[in-house]
């Protein structure tokens, strides 16, 4: 039986943001940025995002930022894997990847919005919370009526804390 290689974790460039694009293109019912969006998170969040590539070709994605607001919190802004990655755990890698990093070293807590009918996200940040021993919490944050004019369902702010990185910062 061949050798399967495994995917490279990598920060971004500024010349992966086509790339990127069309990754999220494929990957229904994520939110379809820009190209120029995908480029500026690979350009200016390059430190808290990351890339995952095999042989020449990204087949996974996350963007993220540390929030201004609140230094201790990665904000998820994008998870996408490509449909022919699945089922890798690529996912939950490319955010420990991304937490292991030097510009997440004050970092305690990880937050993402949800739709209710996002079940592929909400199994991922399940299982990377259970593997980090975090604390899950789920709120409505973005409200459909209130935020959206009713033209898209109430996103959920997820919570993680992450208990072993708290320790580190106290």
């Amino acid at each position: 039986m061949p050798h399967k290689s495994r995917p490279t974790l990598r920060k971004p460039a500024a010349e992966d943001g086509g790339a990127i694009w069309d990754l999220v293109r494929a990957c229904k019912p994520l939110d379809e940025n820009s190209m120029y969006c995908n480029l500026i998170q690979c350009d200016h969040f390059r430190d808290t995002c990351v890339v995952a590539e095999l042989d020449g070709a990204i087949l996974g994605w996350v963007s993220a930022y540390v929030m201004p607001s609140e230094p201790d919190t990665l904000f998820v802004w994008q998870v996408a894997v490509s449909p022919d990655a699945r089922g890798m755990g690529l996912g939950t890698k490319m955010l420990g990847h991304i937490l292991d990093r030097d510009a997440c070293e004050d970092v305690t807590r990880l937050q993402t919005t949800i739709t209710r009918d996002n079940e592929a996200s909400w199994s991922l940040f399940r299982r990377f919370c259970e593997r980090r021993f975090g604390q899950f919490e789920s709120q409505p944050h973005f409200i459909r009526d209130d935020h959206f004019m009713g033209l898209h369902p109430t996103e959920y702010m997820v919570t993680i804390k992450l208990p072993g990185r708290m320790k580190k910062a106290a």
